[in-house]
């Protein structure tokens, strides 16, 4: 069942689907959720990220700002290190500022732009989750081992990350073409 109101699972981007949604966000938010989709991170998890977190070649999300408190470092796809670049974020402090308490950019408000990007080009049932499911998704359609996708999106059990992968009506008929 596609997202609707907040509830079902969120729809797996198709690249062509993701392109277009980018291309309608501002610089900082397309950053933001490229962070994500490149990643396998959490919408809060990227608003968290620092400057000082962008190490070389890596991110590295910090304990105290992911959900199962343990810190995780991902390589930098060279997507990832062009949109960057493009969006002009801090050289300190939070990448994605914000003017609340906290100081960084709401997950609300980063929902809340990409809500209005596919509302306007017609895209139902996806929400900032999108970009973990595909992240997940594509990796695991590529056969990278399902260990080596938790550890990159840090999923603390392997079941948890098993309900995040799309299987296809295709994905199954080649299945049973293999017995």
């Amino acid at each position: 069942m596609p997202k609707n109101d907040r509830n079902g699972q969120a729809e797996i981007w198709s690249e062509d689907q993701f392109q277009a949604v980018m291309a309608e966000l501002s610089p900082k938010m397309r950053a933001a959720f490229s962070i994500c989709y490149y990643s396998g991170c959490r919408i809060s998890e990227a608003l968290q990220l620092k400057a000082e977190d962008l190490i070389s070649d890596r991110i590295v999300f910090r304990r105290m700002t992911t959900k199962t408190k343990q810190t995780r470092e991902v390589k930098i796809h060279p997507k990832l290190a062009a949109v960057l670049k493009q969006a002009d974020l801090p050289k300190t402090g939070f990448l994605f500022p914000g003017r609340g308490k906290r100081g960084y950019l709401t997950r609300q408000a980063a929902d809340k732009a990409l809500r209005e990007a596919c509302e306007y080009l017609g895209f139902v049932g996806f929400s900032t989750h999108s970009n973990r499911r595909t992240a997940a998704t594509k990796l695991n359609n590529a056969g990278v081992p399902l260990r080596v996708i938790q550890k990159v999106g840090g999923w603390s059990e392997l079941s948890a990350l098993q309900k995040y992968l799309e299987v296809t009506p295709n994905q199954i008929d080649d299945a049973i073409l293999k017995l």
